[in-house]
């Protein structure tokens, strides 16, 4: 080999590993700017979150959490994605967010919260039961798994306060339906829904109505000895109810039970629903 060629193979190995050389630094330097953005974007996030600018917040958190996905700040920024839709009332915006966290970090150690979050999404949807169960009944789910696998965590005593509420408004739902139906005289579906609340919604306010109703149909359809049985359960488990005192009349038609009677019934057990509540959780009303 010539001394030209000896000269142009050195030249060619020294430029070969500056080439390499810058490529590694390139690299580095690419990936600190990535980090540092998605940190500045984080910022613009949060700044904008404290200035009620939720889109824009939104999307600054979004975009910190997609540039640098491995990064620990990652799913705190889907996290925030998520809280700053749930905080300016886009619900659906939220869930998404939510659900997506859940399957992209399951193993995150704020899945908790993000659970939380979601029930509350739901609750907050709970308009009329009556025509869609679907927020109520998903609510109950998210807030069920905080209690079942989070029990020990803040987020799982209001979930219980609120799973309480969802049984109850589950409960005035199936007791809608039972009067419905006794009214159309369709005494087994009756049957059914008010069985139904007794059976799965024991703690709610409508078990002494529930129990009360059982009698009154039992005995219209001249069951008289089941009637007796459903008015004894009442009379034994709430015999200072005023539901009991309306069994009275179920085996006494003589007996003077006015409409503002019944009236005041069903308010004084609407009442009761709250002050219920607060002595069963009295440590949030401290």
């Amino acid at each position: 080999m010539n001394f030209f060629l000896k000269c142009l193979l050195i030249i060619f190995i020294i430029i070969f590993h500056i080439s390499c050389s810058k490529k590694e630094k390139i690299t580095i330097l690419e990936n600190k700017d990535l980090k540092l953005q998605m940190i500045e974007l984080y910022e613009e996030g949060y700044e904008a979150f404290l200035e009620k600018d939720t889109l824009f917040a939104a999307k600054k958190f979004n975009e910190a959490e997609l540039i640098f996905p491995q990064s620990d700040w990652a799913p705190i920024a889907a996290l925030m994605t998520a809280y700053v839709y749930y905080s300016d009332d886009y619900y659906s915006d939220a869930m998404y967010h939510l659900e997506r966290y859940l399957k992209v970090y399951p193993t995150h150690k704020d899945v908790d919260y993000a659970h939380y979050l979601l029930g509350m999404c739901y609750y907050e949807n709970i308009i009329d039961e009556g025509r869609d169960l679907k927020p109520l009944l998903s609510a109950k789910k998210e807030f069920e798994i905080l209690i079942n696998n989070y029990s020990n965590t803040e987020f799982a005593i209001d979930a219980n306060f609120k799973l309480e509420l969802i049984k109850d408004r589950l409960a005035g739902k199936e007791m809608y339906i039972g009067r419905h139906y006794e009214k159309s005289q369709k005494w087994i579906a009756a049957i059914n829904r008010f069985k139904n609340v007794l059976e799965n919604y024991e703690t709610s306010i409508y078990v002494e109505e529930a129990i009360y109703r059982l009698a009154e149909i039992h005995y219209i359809i001249g069951l008289e000895a089941e009637a007796k049985k459903y008015a004894t359960l009442l009379g034994y488990n709430y015999g200072s109810s005023n539901w009991y005192k309306a069994s009275y009349k179920i085996f006494n038609k003589d007996y003077d039970l006015s409409e503002k009677e019944i009236f005041s019934i069903k308010e004084k057990d609407k009442k009761s629903m709250f002050n219920k509540f607060k002595k069963r959780f009295k440590n949030l009303f401290n």
